[in-house]
């Protein structure tokens, strides 16, 4: 048995990776030169297959998070999924909030 007490366990290592790996992207995002905001631009760039990444709120309509989502796994790419659309708003440098925003090649 191990004389270290259970509170000084480290925690697991893949649900720090997760969360690092969201606010890693959400940071990509704010440092991105070009980039989309909006469902409609992000369809529009995906479309034309412009987008180098996609990041889509998780608090948005059920309808318009599927349209986004199934629209990027039939282009071949992986939506990152962000908590709020407040939040992705404001990673985009926005004070409003934002369902979608995309990385310009």
């Amino acid at each position: 048995m191990s004389d270290r007490c259970a509170l000084f366990v480290a925690p697991s290592v893949r649900v720090n990776r997760c969360v690092c790996r969201r606010l890693f992207s959400v940071e990509t995002l704010l440092q991105a030169s070009r980039k989309v905001v909006g469902t409609k631009q992000v369809l529009r760039a995906l479309s034309s297959g412009s987008l180098q990444a996609i990041y889509v709120a998780t608090d948005i309509d059920t309808f318009l998070f599927q349209k986004v989502v199934r629209a990027a796994e039939a282009a071949g790419m992986q939506a990152v999924r962000v908590n709020s659309s407040l939040e992705l708003g404001r990673a985009c440098g926005l004070e409003i909030a934002s369902a979608c925003a995309g990385i310009l090649r």
